[in-house]
């Protein structure tokens, strides 16, 4: 059993208590809580989906509701509201989660089983077309010659939210390290929108709401470009953010100095995190006031890192408002 930790704000109701897994602030922020399920949890929740591999996942996609069930069924029914008032709690709205005993590449499959289950109980992952499934893994070298910084090693990966170039709604975004090898550095960057001191100034810019153009490099399989303002509002009135300094297309002098004022007032703040995840181990955020990033890798030719990510709507609460006419 754990205590809860105390919501500001609840979407359903709070369990009395906890079951299955520990949860208290990081070491970080006490906005991101730190989940952690027990070795008991994680093996009774591999033992029940012995029968299912991840290909039955993906061609199946209801199958990843049920892993879900049996999840929060081992956690007597705590998981699911805990999960559902944390990521929409704009105070926190983020968690790092981490299984005893789930610490291992060859445990890869499990891995993928274990955030599925976790992010189906709040919504459902969108389609990844970088991957064509319902989540993609990929893998960070020493040598890479791709068209995004997300595989380059060796410089900052800044501050940014997931589906600015995807017409579907993106309300959060998992991101899990499956393996490591040779590394030091790289740890993940975090910035909750609240605590960044630009918030008003640029928010109540005259560029904040007009409508930019977003693309896609050729890898992320998107030929379609979209446009939408970098701030909007949520379904409460609070600024929110789409931003993505790569894809982001300006049209013109002010739109373009305008958005390297936004990038520079962003990494500049000192309430960015650095926040260390362990392979086994994912952050949960919500996209749409939490920004994230990678910090730089030291080089080293054995270097190698390999991340899943999943991304996708929350199906228990509308975060976005409803769009303009």
């Amino acid at each position: 059993m754990s205590t809860v930790v105390a919501l500001k704000s609840l979407a359903v109701p709070a369990p009395q208590s906890l079951s299955g897994f520990t949860l208290r602030p990081s070491a970080q922020s006490p906005r991101l809580l730190q989940l952690t399920f027990s070795q008991a949890t994680v093996q009774g929740f591999l033992a029940a989906l012995a029968e299912w591999p991840v290909q039955a996942l993906e061609y199946k996609s209801f199958l990843r509701f049920r892993l879900a069930k049996i999840l929060d069924e081992l956690c007597a029914g705590s998981l699911q509201p805990l999960l559902i008032n944390t990521l929409l709690d704009r105070a926190t709205g983020g968690l790092l989660v981490s299984a005893e005993g789930l610490d291992q590449v060859a445990q890869a499959d499990d891995m993928v089983k274990l955030a599925t289950a976790v992010a189906h109980l709040f919504g459902r992952s969108n389609f990844d077309a970088m991957s064509g499934q319902y989540y993609a893994r990929f893998v960070v070298q020493n040598v890479d010659a791709s068209d995004s910084y997300l595989r380059q090693p060796h410089r900052v990966l800044e501050l940014h939210t997931d589906g600015t170039f995807v017409e579907q709604d993106t309300d959060y975004v998992l991101m899990m390290k499956i393996d490591e090898q040779n590394m030091e550095g790289g740890d993940s960057l975090l910035l909750h929108l609240d605590d960044w001191e630009g918030l008003a100034t640029f928010n109540h810019h005259p560029l904040a709401r007009r409508e930019l153009r977003w693309t896609a490099p050729p890898s992320k399989r998107v030929d379609k470009d979209v446009f939408h303002p970098v701030f909007d509002n949520d379904a409460e009135g609070r600024p929110i953010i789409s931003y993505i300094d790569q894809f982001v297309q300006p049209k013109n002098f002010e739109e373009g100095n305008w958005l390297t004022d936004l990038s520079q007032s962003l990494e500049g703040s000192p309430h960015k995190l650095s926040v260390p995840v362990p392979v086994g181990s994912f952050l949960l955020i919500n996209n749409h006031f939490w920004l994230h990033g990678r910090d730089r890798f030291t080089a080293h030719p054995g270097l190698r890192r390999e991340l899943m990510r999943q991304r996708g709507y929350f199906t228990y609460a509308k975060v976005l408002r409803e769009p303009r006419q």
